[in-house]
């Protein structure tokens, strides 16, 4: 939506909600701190808040979750800010060859992290920590976590705002979720337009270095491997998972020098519906605005961007560096797939890590929660338009395997 398109009463709106001064005086409030440390996250939150005031077609609902959103981003820095400076030594926690999970959505990348994440030599990022890092000063870490039940409550919020939800991610704050979360305190990453249709901020985020963002993913992993260790929990390796990496392969790598990649693929034909339909959910939510087909549009446009940028990527890297894992080779047997990939990376698979396996797929039945229920026509898209947007990863990946 152009500035001029929308409303008077949005607008004004927007340029309360969104103005730079009163989010980040309201983040030193709700903080008691002032120290954000370097200024590499000013100019993508100055981009970021100038869409969201005059473009953003949200709601009220939206507007609130928004605000409080880059609210919460900018307290993340300033707490971060507050832990570092008092214990430097978070800075020398090692993130030793994590091994990431990417592949466009709806490619099973949840199920994978998560059985993954069951092998107790391997930690993984819970949702509550993605959505709240940094401690307040003083916490205790031998009483229970007080960042979870604001994290509980707020996924309760979403599945009772659009009980769709629970048909398309296994929402739950305590399980593994995507680091896209961590990215976003960053200022830069595709979380804001998943919320929202702000195509100047979009725009702006595709031509930018990333690195800042990936550097400061990697002093949140340091500080969050430093609190568990205060919990007296130590593993030896992270497990990651975001399908927005797609795009980053080489700064995942420059950043992360160890870093394996497990890569899911398939059939755009199937993922791309699906994730429109995922997206337009969100926006839907937080916005009045019909907006199907421009998501659609939007989001065939971004996987198709990320999944040219990796192939290009793949081209550069050791080929040991990658495992490839088809959905329905995962639909079948996850556990042997993951085998497979611990093997080429020289990963011992033992007996422990079978049996925690098991013991997570035998609970986490993908029929205990409902069918994800959409269409291509519902967003504008095509089997042509897909197969063209797509076509030299579909002849390298799908079209070999489509016997």
């Amino acid at each position: 939506m152009s500035r001029d398109s929308m409303s008077r009463e949005t607008r004004e709106k927007n340029e309360a909600a969104f103005e730079e001064a009163s989010l980040i005086a309201d983040a030193m409030s709700n903080t008691g701190l002032d120290d954000f440390g370097d200024d590499e996250f000013r100019e993508p939150f100055a981009v970021l808040t100038r869409s969201l005031r005059e473009e953003a077609p949200l709601n009220d609902l939206g507007r609130h979750v928004l605000r409080a959103r880059v609210v919460e981003s900018l307290e993340t820095r300033l707490k971060t800010r507050y832990w570092l400076k008092r214990h430097p030594e978070i800075l020398e926690e090692e993130i030793e060859d994590p091994l990431v999970i990417v592949g466009l959505m709806r490619t099973g990348t949840t199920m994978l992290h998560r059985i993954l994440a069951s092998d107790p030599r391997n930690h993984a990022a819970l949702w509550w920590e993605t959505r709240f890092p940094a401690p307040d000063p003083g916490i205790d870490w031998s009483a229970p976590d007080p960042r979870i039940p604001p994290a509980q409550a707020e996924i309760a919020a979403i599945l009772e705002a659009d009980p769709r939800q629970a048909s398309i991610h296994p929402w739950d704050a305590l399980a593994p979720d995507e680091e896209i979360m961590l990215l976003e305190h960053s200022f830069l990453s595709h979380v804001p337009e998943a919320f929202v249709n702000i195509p100047t901020y979009r725009a702006w985020i595709t031509e930018q270095d990333w690195t800042p963002a990936y550097v400061y993913l990697k002093k949140l992993l340091q500080s969050l491997q430093w609190q568990k260790r205060q919990r007296g929990i130590v593993r030896e390796r992270w497990v990651l998972k975001t399908p927005g990496h797609l795009g980053y392969i080489d700064t995942l790598f420059s950043v992360f020098p160890g870093a394996r990649v497990i890569q899911t693929h398939r059939d755009p034909l199937e993922t791309v519906p699906s994730a429109a339909s995922m997206n337009h959910s969100m926006w839907a939510l937080y916005s009045d605005v019909e907006g199907n087909n421009e998501a659609g549009a939007q989001w065939q446009e971004r996987l198709a961007w990320g999944t040219a940028r990796c192939m290009a990527s793949r081209q550069r890297h050791p080929a040991d560096r990658f495992v490839d894992i088809w959905f329905r080779d995962a639909m079948r047997d996850p556990i042997g797939e993951i085998e497979r990939a611990y093997e080429t990376f020289g990963i011992g698979f033992d007996d422990a890590a079978r049996a925690a396996m098991e013991k997570w797929r035998a609970e986490n039945p993908r029929e205990k929660r409902p069918p994800h229920v959409y269409s291509l026509e519902e967003y504008g898209l095509s089997e042509d338009g897909i197969r063209q947007a797509f076509a030299a990863y579909r002849e390298r990946f799908i079209e070999p395997r489509s016997d």
